[in-house]
């Protein structure tokens, strides 16, 4: 028992708190230099991609703003395409995801291990956002509904429709003010009859 106990309450004089401090840096040393070693491999693939990529970026006429082309620098290296969609390294740090956000979330776009299918789907998508561009520059417009004419809404003339919206949403309008006044008198029922009662 006393054996144990010596055991238990022997402390070790040699040990000091510097050397402890000492091995924690160390070891977070460690870990630091492996998550940089991490990131450059990422960065060191999407660089690839982007060598891959140079021709179709070169080929992006100088007057478009839209798209950016760049890697940028952080936790999570990234490969900016636009404003909205960029290439990243997925968990394994081997396979490449090109993703896009949107409005209701992130969409992946392509997601494979080999450079080729993403560049492909990359150049693609700039292929893509040119042609909408260039559209939207000469002012093509297409119908909402397939063998809708392709008149614009300013040249159609106003439909008694338009009137009949107007009149219902007034209509909701008053209901809702009549359901208000209805229910504030229920719920004041007791005070407004005390006070009627008082005069």
């Amino acid at each position: 028992m006393s054996d144990a106990s010596e055991k238990v309450t022997a402390i070790d004089k040699a040990r000091k708190l510097s050397d402890a401090i000492r091995e924690v840096k160390n070891a977070a040393a460690d870990r630091d230099d492996v998550v940089v070693e991490m990131r450059e491999a990422q960065r060191m693939r999407l660089e690839m991609l982007a060598a891959e990529l140079r021709p179709v970026f070169e080929e992006v006429p100088g007057d478009v703003e839209n798209f950016d082309f760049v890697i940028s620098s952080g936790m999570q290296p990234r490969l900016w395409i636009d404003a909205v969609s960029h290439v990243t390294m997925g968990r394994d740090r081997r396979t490449y995801r090109f993703l896009k956000d949107t409005r209701l979330g992130r969409v992946v776009l392509a997601e494979s291990a080999d450079v080729k299918p993403v560049a492909d789907q990359v150049t693609r998508y700039i292929a893509e956002r040119l042609v909408e561009r260039q559209r939207l520059m000469e002012g093509a417009t297409e119908p909402i509904l397939p063998g809708a004419d392709r008149q614009t809404a300013r040249d159609r003339p106003r439909s008694s429709r338009g009137w009949w919206t107007v009149l219902s949403a007034l209509l909701i309008v008053l209901a809702g003010a009549l359901v208000g006044f209805l229910l504030t008198g229920t719920l004041l029922w007791d005070r407004l009859s005390q006070l009627w009662t008082s005069f």
